[in-house]
């Protein structure tokens, strides 16, 4: 007969409520009783039923994790260190991808307002130019936290790296490798992401006396071969670049396929640097220059602070501006 936490109690002449406490080894219970009712619940072989006990919470055990896209390596990482995270707090993950479609984004907001899911970790799409939805989910209380591309409109902890820092050391290794005229191509004009580590690149500029030219700002889209033929037109112009700074990883493979296509030298006709978290960055010919992320820990860092808010949901959560520090992996797309 499997034994159930009343009977447990009963055995130990405990109530149910002390006996639940002491095995979620709660602060207000004393260590010896602790010691006594995991004793007893070992030799009687009682096992918590988890999903009796977030019935009874009103729990779901279950996180929801939105994000642009998945084949960006850093989110494959992020998802990796929210995933550790949740396992060691006995919840479930469920991943929505967006496809950096802001409908999509407003749908899934909608969809997890309905008690599926305890909280949302969310990477913003790079359309998403409005916060209604996300501050809609916010008043159903269910708390919200933001990674990587956060929303500063809204109350709620964000947890990224430093991407001014990021742009600024992008731009000054392409110039202190020789680059006269750098681009930047720029994700979104949404994202702010994407305006900090635009704001880092004409700082550089700036230190170095070097002009800042509107046509060397280049806006991208999310469609792939768009792009390929943007950068197509800025490599074939009157004034094309010697350096680009590519602001996310799937603009800097574009980048390659251009030049392979044209015959453009990387690192001799044009350099080139990423921010990236490619594992295969080491292996591309040449190897790629890279502003590389510690997604892994944003992920984990992402996920702790949603747990603090979940297992404290009385009391009114701190909101945190957690800043984590990318690094520079110079490559071979950047020799002199």
């Amino acid at each position: 007969m499997s034994v159930n936490i009343k009977m447990l109690a009963e055995r130990l002449n405990l109530s149910i409520s002390t006996v639940s406490r002491a095995l979620r080894d709660s602060y207000e219970i004393s260590e010896s009783t602790k010691i006594r009712v995991k004793e007893m619940a070992a030799a009687l072989n009682y096992h918590a039923n988890p999903y009796a006990s977030s019935l009874r919470k009103h729990r779901s055990k279950t996180i929801a994790v939105v994000i642009p896209e998945i084949t960006n390596n850093f989110f494959s990482l992020a998802i990796n260190g929210i995933e550790y995270i949740a396992q060691e707090k006995n919840y479930h993950v469920l991943i929505y991808l967006t496809h950096e479609d802001i409908q999509k984004e407003i749908g899934f907001a909608g969809h997890l307002q309905n008690g599926r899911v305890d909280g949302v970790l969310i990477s913003l799409s790079a359309a998403t130019d409005n916060y209604d939805h996300l501050r809609e989910l916010k008043e159903k209380g269910v708390p919200i936290v933001f990674f990587d591309r956060v929303c500063d409109s809204l109350e709620c902890s964000n947890i990224t790296t430093d991407d001014f820092e990021g742009g600024f050391t992008a731009t000054e290794h392409l110039i202190q490798n020789g680059c006269k005229r750098i681009a930047y191509l720029d994700l979104s004009k949404h994202l702010s992401i994407s305006s900090k580590r635009k704001q880092g690149y004409l700082a550089a500029l700036k230190k170095y006396n070097m002009k800042e030219e509107e046509s060397l700002i280049i806006r991208t889209t999310n469609n792939n071969a768009e792009n390929e033929e943007i950068i197509s037109q800025l490599l074939t112009g009157p004034h094309k670049p010697d350096g680009i700074f590519a602001s996310a990883e799937k603009l800097a493979i574009a980048c390659y396929n251009v030049c392979e296509r044209l015959k453009i030298n990387i690192p001799r006709q044009l350099k080139v640097i990423s921010f990236s978290n490619l594992e295969i960055s080491s292996l591309l010919n040449p190897s790629l220059s890279t502003i590389t992320q510690p997604a892994y820990e944003i992920g984990k860092q992402a996920a702790t602070q949603l747990f603090r808010y979940l297992e404290k949901k009385s009391v009114t959560p701190a909101y945190e501006n957690i800043i984590l520090k990318s690094t520079l992996i110079p490559r071979g797309s950047t020799k002199k």
